[in-house]
């Protein structure tokens, strides 16, 4: 068979390769009925655009332009006959303005059961300042309140870009998840906003977080029971309660947390910077193989803190101890201003001490001069030039 002249075969190779088989199928939120705007509630465009990019066997994508879409309660559901969805959103979704519409919901936006989701850009306006408000007065009747956006047993997720301010409770929730990056991710919310944690990991695997600013009202960064192989990588935080592992021990069974890493982190003006804590009472948890490594405390209350009597209303544990064995947790380089004398305090487990600690080149000032440090039951190592004075 003669072979094609060399431009018609470039051609047939362009046509190939911008045919509707060879790209990914695309699913416009517009096609199906949103209304950028803010006055229409989008939520049901917003799920027949999925049930369509999920039903293609090829990959798909779902385009939200700009503009603002006004969105109640979305569950972004699986399994798909594809593991490769990439949802780029260009505008903002801004949650219903009456925080009781969705404040009983766990979730605003919720993704379970998916495989190779990409989420890129764009803004999600969680429009919490009004339940905030309901919880400060204390007259009761509040909702808990929704998560913005979680990803729930599902695997081989990234988030790329997203914004994500002012959330009823959790910013960013990764649950029961395997293999996910988070990266360039923006969470902005007021410094006295309750339960509004900028990214929480719980019951997952290899999950990596970028190159983020994090300022909210409860911790930038929470990692629950069951973590393991956790990556958090040049993240700033502030203002916000630090990075924390747990609380953990709530449960008398419960999973522990290994593997994690903490590096090139600054922290400005927040309550804690590195921080584990775990409840006062018995449990089978534990956080081993922690390494906190390069990070700049600025006017930091508790800079390292590691807190095993957390009793929260003094209810269901004073006169326990913390069953979570904590060990095997380095601190190297970490340097900066706290806000208090006591810059490092380890207070461990009276039944379980602390163990395999390891201070190394560690330098924190309070008001120009050398901080102090506070160890009980805890045990291990200092080495290298460390101020405020080892109490290991």
């Amino acid at each position: 068979m003669a072979s094609l002249p060399l431009p018609i075969t470039i051609l047939f190779i362009i046509f190939l390769a911008s045919s509707p088989s060879a790209r990914a199928a695309q699913f416009s939120v517009l096609s199906y009925g949103a209304k950028p705007g803010g006055r229409t509630d989008s939520a049901k465009a917003f799920a027949a655009a999925w049930s369509q990019a999920c039903a293609s066997t090829g990959p798909a994508t779902i385009y939200v332009p700009k503009g603002s879409f006004s969105l109640g309660q979305v569950k972004f559901q699986g399994p798909c006959k594809n593991n490769a969805i990439l949802v780029r959103i260009d505008g903002t979704l801004v949650a219903p303005s009456d925080y009781k519409v969705i404040g009983s919901a766990e979730n605003w936006l919720i993704f379970e059961h998916v495989n190779g989701v990409t989420l890129s850009g764009g803004i999600l306006d969680g429009q919490g300042a009004g339940l905030w408000s309901c919880k400060k007065s204390g007259k009761g009747g509040c909702p808990r309140g929704a998560t913005s956006l979680e990803f729930t047993n599902s695997k081989n997720i990234a988030i790329t870009g997203l914004t994500s301010l002012n959330s009823q409770m959790f910013h960013i929730v990764i649950n029961g998840c395997q293999n996910v990056k988070v990266q360039g991710v923006k969470v902005s919310a007021d410094g006295n906003s309750p339960n509004t944690d900028g990214i929480h990991v719980q019951l997952s695997t290899a999950v990596t977080i970028l190159n983020s600013r994090i300022g909210t009202g409860d911790d930038c960064v929470s990692i629950g029971p069951g973590t393991s192989n956790l990556w958090i990588e040049n993240v700033a935080c502030g203002p916000g309660h630090g990075i924390s592992i747990g609380s953990l021990g709530k449960e008398s069974q419960e999973a522990g947390v290994q593997d994690v890493t903490v590096k090139t982190t600054t922290f400005t003006g927040t309550q804690n910077g590195l921080r584990i804590k775990t409840w006062g009472r018995p449990s089978t948890g534990f956080a081993r193989n922690i390494l906190f490594q390069h990070a700049v405390m600025n006017n930091v209350q508790n800079p390292i803190l590691i807190d095993q009597n957390y009793c929260p209303g003094e209810k269901n544990c004073p006169g326990q101890v913390s069953g979570v064995k904590v060990s095997d947790v380095t601190y190297q380089d970490i340097h900066g201003t706290s806000a208090t004398e006591l810059a490092v305090k380890f207070d461990c487990s009276k039944k379980y001490p602390c163990t395999g600690i390891k201070l190394q080149d560690v330098k924190l000032t309070y008001d120009n001069k050398p901080a102090e440090a506070l160890c009980s039951h805890a045990g291990g190592v200092a080495s290298g030039t460390v101020q405020p004075t080892s109490c290991l």
